[in-house]
């Protein structure tokens, strides 16, 4: 099969043939129709990730159809659109039992623990408890880009930050994450307002749900003007990008017993972030992480989407191909794009 393929972080992607995946007894082989391309793929690349072996086929968001399965699957069988979310969990362990699969002890991660999904194959492992069916008039593009920025910030929103009507929103950051995360607190009813430095990505986030955009080039102080524009700060702020600053503002923009959501992963150097530790107690503020999603929790947003309340398909900005996605990935960090890139093209 052709897959892009790096060989030591930082190096260099190249469109090779590998050979073609098996199922292990638990798991499918699925043939790759859509895969998204994620900043977390660019992170990988960089070596921030510990789970990564070299060589190394990135890509965690996908969607195609079962070519192979194991002789132990029982709810799948081939020929069946799926998508699966990127932290797969085993089903066996205490937290997969207290159904918390996306914190799994013994995840299954394509595109990290095990080889990804650019390429024309990708094998699968824990199929039976993670694949997602997908509803025959959904396109393989709109659900290959359901699989970690749109189901992460599903989780954040609804899951952690428990979002409602009403409710003011803060969502830090207007890439595919934060845009996610936008219009699914609007379609939940909150008034959300939208943070960045990109002025034409806070159009799109206006025209995909936020009532308010900040920009942050134009402020001196991004909480104070958010508690201004709240009259007393948020209840739910969103760090969709990941960056120390960002985490701070958030903080000092909820307003008592608020909630932050960490989903932007930090660079390792920021791991260690500080944190305004004194109005966490004076406030009863909570900060909480979301990290992918379940396969059993994809219905309530699936439902959604065919309802015709959440349209991710609008964050779809372009298609493109194994070749172009070799070249993209190492500058992704510095893009500037709005939206969802997209591979169809796996020929």
């Amino acid at each position: 099969m052709k897959a892009v393929i790096y060989d030591r972080f930082k190096g260099a992607l190249e469109v090779q043939r590998v050979k073609d995946p098996t199922p292990q007894k638990n798991g499918v082989v699925i043939e790759v129709k859509s895969s998204g391309l994620c900043l977390s793929d660019w992170h990988g690349w960089m070596g921030h990730d510990k789970d990564i072996e070299l060589p190394h086929v990135p890509g965690h968001e996908l969607a195609g159809t079962i070519t192979e399965v194991g002789k132990e699957i029982k709810n799948f069988k081939v020929g069946d659109r799926v998508t699966v979310p990127f932290v797969s969990g085993c089903g066996k362990c205490p937290e997969c039992e207290a159904g918390n699969h996306q914190i799994c002890d013994n995840q299954f991660q394509p595109g990290f623990t095990h080889w990804g999904s650019f390429a024309q194959y990708v094998a699968i492992n824990y199929a039976d408890i993670n694949l997602v069916k997908l509803p025959d008039e959904m396109e393989f593009a709109t659900a290959a880009s359901l699989g970690c920025r749109f189901a992460t910030s599903f989780r954040g929103v609804v899951d952690q930050g428990k979002v409602s009507q009403d409710q003011w929103v803060a969502v830090h950051g207007c890439g595919g994450v934060g845009l996610s995360a936008i219009m699914i607190a609007a379609a939940y009813g909150a008034k959300v307002l939208a943070v960045d430095i990109n002025q034409e990505a806070l159009e799109l986030a206006k025209k995909l749900g936020a009532l308010e955009v900040v920009n942050v080039s134009d402020s001196t102080s991004v909480s104070e003007m958010i508690n201004e524009i709240t009259k007393g700060g948020v209840h739910l702020s969103i760090d969709a990008l990941g960056n120390p600053e960002i985490l701070l503002n958030s903080m000092n923009s909820l307003r008592k017993r608020g909630k932050h959501i960490q989903i932007g992963l930090m660079p390792p150097a920021h791991n260690s972030s500080k944190i305004p530790v004194d109005k966490i107690i004076a406030r009863e503020l909570e900060l909480l992480g979301s990290h992918g999603m379940q396969a059993y929790r994809y219905d309530e947003m699936i439902d959604l989407i065919q309802l015709g309340k959440l349209h991710p398909e609008k964050l779809i900005s372009d298609t493109i191909s194994l070749e172009d996605a070799a070249r993209e990935l190492p500058s992704m960090n510095q893009s500037s794009s709005t939206g969802i890139k997209v591979i169809t093209d796996f020929n």
